[in-house]
């Protein structure tokens, strides 16, 4: 009786522990990862974390049960931070512009018009300031493993925008940053904080009549079935980071924490080229689906949106660092 009672109370004890195989001889305790993911099995957001978990299973066989859910199920980007916070969801990606709200200085990298392409953003996130970004974050429970480039925001609307006068007095979705709200104040929109999984609705309904993402985002959410006019900005180039919670990553052994930073830097690498490729033919999928594509005179926006640097640039660290990041090569 002692001897059933025994097993029976290992059984239940393995079971919250996350125990996956258990015999007589022995059990085997497998952690459940949970990953959230805004976008569809399909895309890059979520084919790297099939990538991540092949990776880690081959080189560490039977420890980690990855669970990866898609399509926002377990909320925005906001929410799947607070979630990776309190522990319920162990990592995911997201743009700096959401880890803001909990690391400000991550804002710089999201000042308008401060990169020219993809290398130029390279050359700034492997230097101090991105390491310096990468430690911040980890002192507010985020320990991400690098930086991934989600591509060039530009404006969609339910209207053509093609001069930043366009954008005057008009109900604006934005992301919940200071930055991103400040800028399109600045150019005298509304801006309206709306989590992406609601903008198709915001705008479907005309809460918003404009907001601005990547071309990739744009085709994702099918936005275009609402907004369709896109005009080619790319004031803002939208990073981002691969991210676990701290305190799981604390909980691994060094050696799984080696796996894990090699699995991140083969998946970002292979996403960021990804990505850059599927910028070009998402945009022209949408194009085919009605989507009208407007070019705009760049000089022109650059200057209405310039003084916003010095407008913002107490919030980032100084006017000088903003322009040794656009300097940077």
């Amino acid at each position: 009786m002692k001897r059933s009672t025994a097993l029976a109370v290992s059984v239940t004890l393995a079971v919250s522990s996350g125990v996956v195989g258990f015999t007589a001889d022995h059990a085997h305790a497998q952690r459940t990862v949970t990953i959230s993911v805004l976008h569809g099995d399909d895309r890059p957001q979520a084919t790297i974390w099939y990538r991540f978990r092949d990776i880690v299973e081959d080189e560490l066989p039977g420890e980690y049960n990855f669970r990866i859910v898609t399509n926002a199920a377990l909320g925005g980007e906001r929410e799947t931070a607070e979630g990776v916070r309190l522990g319920s969801i162990q990592g995911g990606m997201s743009t700096l512009a959401n880890m803001s709200s909990w690391l400000p200085e991550a804002q710089v990298f999201d000042m308008p018009y401060v990169f020219e392409d993809a290398s130029h953003i390279n050359a700034v996130v492997q230097g101090d300031v991105g390491q310096s970004i990468l430690e911040g974050l980890a002192d507010e429970g985020f320990r991400a493993l690098g930086y991934v480039i989600y591509g060039a925001r530009h404006l969609i609307s339910t209207q053509p925008i093609r001069e930043p006068a366009d954008v005057q007095g008009m109900p604006m979705r934005v992301i919940e940053s200071p930055l991103h709200m400040g800028l399109w104040e600045h150019l005298g929109a509304n801006a309206t904080p709306v989590p992406i999984p609601e903008a198709y609705g915001a705008m479907e309904t005309g809460v918003v009549e404009a907001m601005d993402f990547t071309k990739t985002g744009y085709e994702s959410f099918r936005l275009y079935e609402v907004a369709p006019y896109f005009s080619l900005t790319g004031h803002i180039w939208s990073l981002g980071v691969l991210y676990f919670s701290d305190d799981f990553w604390q909980s691994l052994p060094d050696d799984h924490q080696s796996v894990f930073e090699e699995a991140a830097h083969s998946v970002i690498t292979l996403f960021n080229e990804e990505t850059e490729v599927e910028h070009e033919e998402s945009i022209a999928r949408t194009e085919e689906q009605g989507a009208t594509i407007i070019e705009i005179d760049r000089e022109q926006w650059e200057s209405a949106i310039r003084p916003f640097w010095e407008e913002f640039a107490d919030n980032v660290g100084g006017l000088e660092l903003i322009e040794e990041i656009a300097e940077t090569r």
